[in-house]
């Protein structure tokens, strides 16, 4: 049988998770800033690497126009085709101006008011040379210099920043996801904390009430003994016997909160009846609470006796509630296969198809003097300590609400 423990809701973690949470930000963090180190130091040695080449490149860019000169170059004459050599140019990185002796300009990628303009011509011409070596075409026997090729530099920066443009697109988003998953950690180990601290403080409140409640309960069980020997109504005194059983399991179910829990495989008829029978002799005169499984073959499901009544008090309070004095309450048990169900209808107010799932929330309530526990609490007790479900399966305003509670047959249930 399952065995589980029962505890006011908590928060995510332990004091060990919340400590793994911690570290596993820390290690987040550290994987960040390795991550930023590492790119910046690969792309420093790539920048490098490929100003290198760019250098390379140019020189062999440059050395390349020298080649075609030379090529052009038939019998001591240039055979020069203007338009071919300009298209050429326009390919080369490279600030390029290719002048004869008189420093007229025979090819050039240099915009064109620039070239129509002498004196910012002559400017381009004397920083290329200060950059770099003009580099000299000689031809025919007496190695007279025609033509001058002068050069610039190409823009290194912007070219290396365009080679890495896409590697660093993304990196940003990386470090801001890194960022926000470490936050999100952060927070819910704080909050967890922050809410586990609280459920110890309830946990021990609720078990200093059940001790606290534990004296009174005996001396009234004392003073009921007592009155049975009494010449009075024993009737009464019965009634008040039911009502100090009911409150001692109450006790009971405060006792057991951050204890461990065992499942029995009970009787569900009798286990609902029970509850039933109680309620049956307390409710108000113009409400009429029935019941169905009495008159049915036993059925047996794992559950913890105590937890699961709660469940049921908690949802026939709620309509009695609704019901305000006057109207119908019918508790219904029955099985499906390898389900059990428990349905508790009511005809009172109803509820609006928005709240179905909110009325199960920790301090959601309609009341004027609610917590909005009740059905919390019962949805955990379901859900996570019988493994079972819990929901409205019809609520219409004005006409009633009916919620059932499912749980799975187990090995032995039978």
């Amino acid at each position: 049988m399952k065995i589980s423990r029962i505890s006011l809701p908590s928060g995510l973690f332990t004091t060990r998770s919340r400590t793994i949470v911690i570290v596993v930000g820390l290690v987040l963090v550290a994987m960040s800033l390795f991550y930023t180190w590492r790119v910046s130091v690969d792309m420093q040695h790539e920048d490098e690497l490929a100003i290198e080449q760019l250098r390379r490149d140019e020189r062999n860019a440059v050395e390349m126009w020298e080649d075609i000169l030379h090529t052009t170059n038939i019998g001591g004459q240039m055979i020069y085709n203007p338009e071919l050599l300009n298209q050429l140019a326009e390919h080369t990185n490279v600030p390029l101006i290719i002048a004869d002796e008189r420093l007229n300009v025979w090819v050039t990628n240099l915009p064109k008011e620039i070239v129509d303009d002498p004196v910012r011509l002559r400017e381009e011409i004397m920083m290329m040379s200060e950059k770099n070596k003009p580099i000299s075409v000689s031809y025919g026997m007496m190695n007279r210099t025609v033509f001058t090729i002068y050069f610039g530099t190409a823009d290194y920066q912007n070219l290396v920043s365009s080679a890495h443009s896409k590697a660093l697109i993304f990196f940003p988003y990386v470090q801001l996801f890194i960022v926000l998953i470490f936050a999100i950690f952060a927070y819910i180990a704080f909050s967890s904390t922050k809410q586990n601290e609280q459920n110890r403080v309830w946990v021990g409140l609720a078990k200093e009430t059940a001790h606290q409640l534990g004296t009174p309960t005996s001396s009234l069980l004392g003073w009921i003994e007592y009155l049975r020997d009494q010449p009075i109504d024993q009737m009464a005194v019965d009634e008040m016997s039911k009502d100090l059983a009911h409150l001692m399991k109450i006790v009971d179910r405060f006792s057991k909160i951050g204890s461990e829990t065992q499942l029995t495989s009970m009787n569900i008829n009798e286990v609902v009846g029970d509850t039933v029978m109680y309620f049956r002799r307390r409710v108000p005169r113009n409400v009429a609470l029935n019941y169905n499984g009495l008159a049915m073959a036993p059925i047996r499901v794992s559950i913890n006796a105590a937890l699961f009544e709660w469940v049921i008090e908690n949802l026939m309070k709620n309509s009695l509630d609704a019901l305000q004095g006057q109207g119908t309450i019918d508790v219904a048990v029955g099985e499906s296969g390898d389900e059990v169900f428990v349905e508790v209808s009511d005809s009172g107010k109803g509820i609006p198809k928005s709240s179905w799932t909110r009325i199960f929330e920790p301090g959601f309530t309609t009341k004027t003097r609610g917590w909005g526990l009740g059905l919390s609490l019962s949805r955990r007790i379901i859900e996570e300590y019988h493994g079972g479900k819990i929901a409205v399966v019809r609520s219409e305003l004005g006409r009633g609400t009916t919620i059932r509670v499912t749980l799975k047959r187990r090995a032995g249930d039978e």
